[in-house]
């Protein structure tokens, strides 16, 4: 399918692995030109060379924190007036609550819903006077349903969400969206890691406790940043237009809900 966005801007966040680097994958194959980003430097150069091998787009590389100032107006320098924003950052670590101060609940606010706000700030005026603009929000599954250990990360997602719930109506009509992707357990270094805290939890190996999680989920395996690339890039075609304010589970089944 044309998803019609050749030539389109892009700025995917948090790109240089994982579900960010799914994104910026699926968008390049859409013929979009794009702005990546990742605090590792070598890391995000390796990712922005293969996609531009792989599929000859236009890829920016910018090495940069986007939950400060600098790096988001680094990013911003870049590419002034995106007509695509995928919102990502990595989260807090996995702690339990009684664990964190005050400092800790303030980044991970920051981190996860103060940062994309400022980015959406940023740049929607440019998409509203064009009369397009797709703005995509990678929060996570623990918005909808509670998961040990990140309850700061479920919250700010969870900020972030019933804010730009508002936010999304409000300049749906100049043809901009906002749309939010909630990734379940998806094969990155975050399931992981979460593997691996879930093993010592129980006193296990990290591969049973990897096979426990996977037979949890009625599709029988983790998931990946190609398929959630994929949906990433509808949400910002031409088809997608009249998807706004919504939240796309991506999750295998995994929550048993039928709303």
């Amino acid at each position: 399918m044309d998803l019609g966005i050749s030539g389109k801007k892009a700025i995917v966040c948090a790109s240089s692995r994982g579900l960010g680097r799914g994104c910026a994958e699926a968008l390049a194959d859409a013929g979009c030109e794009l702005v990546i980003n990742g605090r590792d430097g070598p890391t995000l150069e390796a990712t922005a060379e293969a996609i531009r091998s792989r599929t000859g787009a236009s890829v920016t590389a910018v090495a940069a924190d986007v939950s400060t100032a600098e790096g988001q107006r680094a990013l911003l320098a870049a590419c002034p007036d995106p007509d695509i924003l995928v919102n990502n950052n990595g989260g807090p670590p996995r702690r339990d609550f009684t664990e964190l101060d005050r400092q800790a609940m303030i980044d991970g606010v920051v981190q996860n819903m103060v940062t994309p706000i400022e980015l959406i700030q940023a740049v929607v005026g440019g998409m509203q006077a064009r009369h397009f603009g797709r703005i995509v929000n990678i929060t996570s599954l623990s918005v909808m349903m509670p998961i040990p250990g990140l309850d700061l990360s479920s919250g700010a997602r969870a900020g972030l969400t019933s804010f730009l719930a508002g936010v999304s109506r409000q300049i749906a009509p100049d043809g901009v969206t906002i749309n939010n992707i909630l990734p379940g357990k998806m094969d990155t270094d975050r399931l992981r890691a979460g593997i691996k805290w879930g093993a010592e939890q129980a006193g296990i190996s990290p591969e049973d406790e990897a096979s426990r999680q996977a037979q949890q989920i009625p599709v029988g395996r983790f998931g990946n940043p190609e398929e959630f690339g994929n949906l990433c890039a509808f949400l910002c075609s031409q088809h997608a237009g009249y998807l706004t304010g919504q939240n796309f589970m991506v999750d295998g089944g995994l929550v048993p809900t039928a709303f």
